[in-house]
């Protein structure tokens, strides 16, 4: 799927947005993105419309220069445009028409539901057995009429009535009507209406048993049906029948029985009205920083046949189809080593066509032919499945935010059908050899999501002698009406599954021509993701980011979003250290007190109740301690000159193996005062404190020091400052560190200095 949103995305950049860019500075282009233009809307609530713009392929909105976004159009606008949640929002005031609009129909509370009635007669077998009542509806006299009939079976009682023909005459109703203009969307308030207009009509869903279709006079439903059997197709079957025994007027006996037989109408109302409509159109403009990210977008359409589905001919079927890569935010022209084009039957690797371009240039065209037999053609409709990829190949590889490729790749799959009766309008004969009919071309993509928006693109359309100027869409399930060259619009739901999108096309000589093709309508899954952000070592700040996505109309719950970090090895719950909860959340910053694997387990539910969730292993690793290791001399002299004190220069090489910072260092003596060769019986002395790297260490006595050092480390990365304690901040000294500094390299002795003896006399 996230191919096709490539693919269709890459269409709105050539085509959809009206894309009309000019350098305006070194680093910026000024874009236009076009307003769906719409006409002919109704209803108040189509006074003023919001409208929401997807950014351009190539555009995000941290690079949009939100001060030069400027509309230009008849509408007024209400809202000024800005960038939300993504993407360009922009409130306009509807340009007003007065317009009287044929035909709205008329349902009850929804659009498509017929009004219901089930008319019914009361049939009265008499006490012999032999004779019964018939009772009816006439439309001479607008009431009942009773007749008596014999039986026509040799029962006594007799089974069934007689085989006649009844009518039954309900009242009208117009309880809960609700008027619409075609689509359930487009809703006509009753105010409107022009009530001298308003007729009744047959709707769909009557029982299939009656005789002609409901008629409509008197304020009353009048149907005639059959009982008590019809024969439908050949068939014959009895109506069911309900014993009306509790409504006798008086006691039956004998064989008397009564029966109601009922069946059911539908109907609908339609009517003229004089509405007011309102129109939108225009673009918005701005400047945006050009991108950085190498990037492969392109397209795929069928060119033959055309329309698609075709019409099955008894012959075999031509199949042309084009593919075209582009390189956006890419300038190195001579890196490109080759564009690769392939295309196949899907699912048959032996009909793969391989077309190579060695061009240096940003982009590539290819077209490939394919034939259907017209053997494979051997019912109602036929489709075949075309998988086309387009490969770009670099000679040098190409930095990325996410490292170097040497080859970027799009996929694309298109559908051709055949049917022996396409559902496609039909189209008018040519009225002159010499004009040439329109050529429709759609883009839609091959699968979408319930809930999520695509683009419904005709622009491609042209015609060879002329201009197109109307676009008609057939969407059937579709929440918004697509119109227009191209339109947005999305599928519910309830709509899973294959659903045919039809455009039609005339031109400015009345010539039409139509085409459509499928998309597949898959349900809402959302895709749980997640990062683990930060420096993954202990007592260090680790932030799990929730990046997860849904279908824009199905969003994300966040009150239903779990998220749960569990120790794998080495590491344990208790040493996982967060504030507050972790379900409902987007970023979620942590801590780890222990060293080991931890598992980041993510949950995520959507409006549509549809889940998915995700998980990622990471490890925390240990905060190692400092390496501690210092000079020193190893024999010093006592300098009388400085009142018999030896000076020793000592400097510290210590270092942190994971680039913390060395915040402290202790530096401490001891001596051995009783020259017994050891200094463990001796205390130490601190000699300095203050986190000197350098030291001029003064001794006095005689002898053998021990010097050892001290380092103390300082986090060089963020941390949760409330959960860590002065023991986590990891330290050694020169006697422990790994590996241990030898005592003789901590050992100073301290000599006097020889006397100097003149012999001359």
């Amino acid at each position: 799927m996230k191919k096709s949103l490539i693919a269709l995305f890459s269409i709105v950049l050539a085509f959809s947005f009206n894309f009309s860019s000019i350098i305006s500075a070194a680093d910026t282009k000024l874009t236009t993105v076009s307003i769906p233009t719409s006409t002919g809307l109704t209803g108040s609530n189509n006074s003023a419309k919001s409208f929401t713009l997807d950014l351009p392929n190539g555009v995000t909105a941290t690079t949009i220069k939100t001060n030069t976004l400027k509309y230009k159009g008849n509408n007024q606008v209400i809202t000024a445009a800005e960038v939300v949640n993504g993407k360009i929002k922009i409130t306009l005031k509807g340009a007003e028409n007065k317009n009287l609009i044929s035909g709205v129909q008329g349902y009850r509370a929804s659009y498509g539901e017929n009004y219901i009635t089930n008319p019914s007669n009361s049939i009265w077998r008499y006490s012999d057995g032999q004779r019964w009542q018939i009772n009816e509806y006439n439309e001479a006299i607008n009431g009942m009429k009773t007749y008596d009939k014999l039986k026509e079976d040799s029962y006594t009682p007799s089974a069934n009535p007689p085989y006649v023909t009844v009518s039954a005459a309900p009242a009208q109703t117009m309880e809960f009507i609700k008027w619409f203009n075609g689509s359930k969307t487009e809703v006509i308030d009753a105010q409107n209406i022009i009530t001298s207009t308003i007729k009744i009509r047959a709707g769909v869903g009557s029982s299939p048993y009656l005789k002609g279709e409901p008629k409509f006079k008197n304020n009353k439903v009048i149907v005639t049906y059959y009982l008590p059997y019809f024969i439908i197709n050949g068939q014959k079957g009895l109506l069911e029948y309900t014993n009306q025994a509790e409504d006798a007027s008086h006691p039956l006996v004998g064989h008397a029985q009564g029966r109601k037989y009922e069946v059911k109408a539908a109907y609908y109302y339609t009517a003229d009205a004089k509405v007011t409509t309102y129109s939108y159109g225009g673009t918005v403009t701005f400047d945006y920083a050009l991108p950085t990210e190498p990037t492969l977008t392109g397209t795929a359409s069928i060119l033959k046949p055309n329309p698609n589905p075709a019409k099955f001919d008894g012959k075999d079927v031509p199949v042309q189809l084009n593919l075209k890569g582009e390189l956006a935010a890419y300038a190195d022209t001579g890196n490109i080593s080759e564009w690769v084009l392939f295309a196949k039957e899907k699912g048959k690797d032996n009909t793969l066509q391989t077309k190579k371009d060695y061009s240096k240039t940003l982009s590539s065209t290819r077209s490939f032919d394919f034939t259907i037999p017209k053997g494979n053609v051997t019912s109602d409709r036929y489709e075949q499945d075309y998988d086309l990829t387009v490969v770009v190949r670099f000679s040098k590889p190409v930095s990325t935010k996410t490292g170097t490729v040497t080859s970027l790749q799009e996929s694309f799959t298109k559908k051709v059908e055949v049917m022996k009766n396409p559902p496609l309008p039909s189209d008018p004969p040519i009225p002159k050899p010499e004009l040439k009919p329109p050529v429709p071309v759609l883009d839609i993509p091959d699968v979408v999501m319930a809930g999520e928006e695509f683009m419904a693109d005709g622009q491609r359309s042209h015609d060879p002698d002329g201009t197109i100027v109307e676009y008609h869409w057939s969407v059937p399930g579709a929440v918004n009406p697509v119109s227009g060259k191209y339109d947005w619009t999305w599928y519910p739901i309830d709509q899973l599954g294959w659903k045919r999108v039809t455009l039609r096309v005339v031109d400015n000589d009345g010539l039409a021509r139509s085409t459509s093709g499928q998309i597949e309508v898959i349900q809402p899954v959302p895709k749980a993701v997640l990062q683990i952000k930060g420096i993954k070592k202990e007592n260090r700040k680790v932030t799990v980011h929730n990046i997860s996505t849904s279908p824009e109309h199905y969003p994300i719950v966040a009150a239903k979003t779990v998220l749960t970090i569990t120790p794998v090895s080495g590491g344990t719950a208790a040493a996982i250290k967060y504030s507050g909860d972790l379900n409902a959340v987007k970023d979620k910053d942590m801590i780890f007190k222990k060293a080991g694997t931890y598992k980041a387990t993510l949950t995520v539910t959507n409006t549509a109740g549809f889940s998915d969730t995700t998980s990622q292993t990471f490890d925390i690793i240990p905060d190692e301690p400092p390496v501690v290791y210092f000079s020193s001399p190893t024999t010093i002299y006592r300098d009388p000159g400085e009142s018999n004190l030896a000076t020793a220069s000592l400097s510290d090489m210590s270092f942190s193996p994971d680039f913390d910072i060395l915040g402290r260092r202790l530096w401490e003596y001891r001596y051995d005062s009783n020259n017994n060769g050891s200094f463990n019986d001796e205390a130490w002395n601190i000699a300095n404190n203050e986190n000197n790297s350098q030291l001029q260490l003064k001794l006095h006595e005689v002898g053998r020091y021990e010097v050892k050092l001290t380092v103390f480390e300082e986090f060089d990365q963020p941390t949760l400052t409330e959960f860590v304690t002065e023991a986590d901040r990891r330290s050694a000294d020169s006697n422990t560190s790994n590996p241990p500094q030898l005592l003789l390299e901590r050992t100073i002795t301290v000599q006097n200095r020889a006397p100097e003896v003149d012999w001359a006399w």
